[in-house]
């Protein structure tokens, strides 16, 4: 079976990718020093709370009593992701004992946040200044419009009315990868481009975010900078105006990209123009399991195979195109069928049965999402069953690991990888102790265990 080949990291994991003088210089921000808080596991959390205010080396030793005995795996999660972050810094002294000390950028600016406490550096503009501004419902209507006028063009420009004004050069980074082209050819949907349309609105905004950061140092802008923007943006309150004047040129240019993607709407008004954060900017520093920023579904999936979604949007009748056969549209009604020969072809181009499955699960309109299931259990059983004719075996790339010296590194070790989705098998109780892990993260994997083995 093809495996997914999107990773749709978050910003604490680009944020962990930084060389540490810009790591320092992010941490200079403290509304940053607050989105990674928020973002690290609850013994995390308690860690950098409770060393907040000691300003010398603490020993490995001593953290390790901080927790009962059956906690040292989660401890040992915890204390890998601090060190990941260059929150913590870990050095071993001539007796092989390891202590950790803060970072004192990052630990200053969130002392200081949380005894003093810090505001943005914009105020929203008076009421008497901004007027007709739009309710929230319009500006989610506004950013929802945004995001599928900029896929449409994104996978297919003929089907675009009303063309987006992100440069070409732009255009072509964020295909990168989703769309491949030959010779004279029309260009087509990768593998990855066809699983990138059925991931919902969050997942498919952290992959273009992700893109859109890893080259903008080809644009002349500092990624570090630039996520400190993002970020700083995501704590402004949605649907509130603020005056573009106080921004600096660069933030200017990235606001104008942000609104074609939905993320801001632009106004002018006599005097002073104004930026408005919508949904989509604000939950950047949610996770992306948060259930709240689901929006509302559309598919009813019958016992017969048929399929209606209620919907005007042409993006939505392109992605069922993707593994149904669309019979007809109306103007507010999608009508089609899932059949054997339209999965096939779905299959062939690298969708799985689990991704369309979720896909419908995840849009099923109101009146059927309350059920259980929400899609017909014959339906998805059927789905699967139409895959496994083509796919037998699953290949995976993997890495063996075996002869762990105790079960507590087993534990913590598998604990790592399930961090990373990329736990594929272990066996703990045998006295091999053994696990498989994804080849992609066999690097990770190497680097958690040299430091435990110090």
């Amino acid at each position: 079976m093809p495996q997914v080949r999107i990773i749709a990291k978050n910003f604490m994991d680009m944020v962990a990718a930084l060389p540490s003088m810009k790591l320092d210089k992010l941490y200079e921000n403290a509304f940053i020093c607050e989105a990674i808080l928020r973002s690290l596991p609850p013994l995390a959390k308690k860690y950098v709370l409770q060393m907040l205010s000691i300003e010398v080396p603490v020993t490995a030793k001593s953290m390790e009593e901080w927790v009962l005995p059956d906690g040292v795996s989660k401890h040992r999660v915890a204390i890998d992701r601090l060190l990941q972050l260059r929150i913590f810094t870990e050095t071993v002294g001539r007796k092989r004992e390891a202590t950790y000390t803060f970072n004192p950028i990052f630990q200053t600016n969130l002392k200081k946040l949380l005894v003093h406490g810090v505001v943005l550096p914009r105020e929203p503009m008076p009421s008497n200044i901004t007027v007709r501004l739009p309710s929230l419902e319009d500006l989610e209507a506004f950013a929802l419009e945004q995001w599928e006028c900029f896929l449409l063009q994104l996978i297919n420009s003929s089907q675009i009315e009303r063309p987006s004004n992100i440069s070409s050069s732009m255009m072509k980074t964020f295909q990168r990868g989703l769309l491949s082209q030959r010779d004279r050819e029309a260009p087509r949907l990768t593998e990855s481009g066809f699983q990138f349309l059925l991931m919902d609105t969050n997942a498919q905004l952290w992959y273009i975010i992700r893109e859109y950061i890893s080259n903008s140092e080809e644009r002349g802008l500092d990624s570090a900078d630039l996520i400190s923007f993002l970020l700083e943006l995501s704590f402004h309150v949605t649907g509130e105006a603020y005056n573009i004047n106080t921004l600096n040129e660069r933030q200017k240019n990235i606001v104008k990209d942000l609104a074609d993607l939905g993320l801001i709407k632009l106004q002018q008004g006599r005097k002073d123009s104004w930026f408005i954060p919508t949904k989509l900017a604000t939950n950047l520093s949610v996770s992306l399991t948060d259930s709240s920023s689901r929006k509302q579904g559309f598919v009813v999936v019958e016992t017969n195979f048929r399929l209606y979604a209620y919907s005007t949007s042409k993006l939505h009748c392109e992605i069922l195109r993707l593994f149904s056969r669309v019979e007809y549209q109306l103007p507010n009604l999608i009508v089609g069928a899932i059949t054997k020969e339209s999965l096939y072809s779905a299959f062939e181009n690298g969708i799985t049965a689990d991704q369309i499955i979720s896909f419908l699960q995840q849009n099923a309109h109101p009146r059927v999402a309350e059920r259980v299931p929400s899609v017909p259990e014959n339906v998805t059983d059927q789905i699967r069953l139409w895959e496994t004719d083509l796919n037998r075996v699953e290949m995976t790339l993997a890495y063996y690991y075996d002869e762990f010296p105790t079960r507590d590194l087993l534990e913590g070790t598998s604990d790592f990888a399930r961090g990373y989705n990329a736990l594929l098998w272990e066996e703990p109780d045998s006295k091999k102790m053994r696990l498989v892990v994804k080849a992609e993260n066999h690097t990770h994997m190497k680097e958690y265990l040299s430091r435990q083995r110090q």
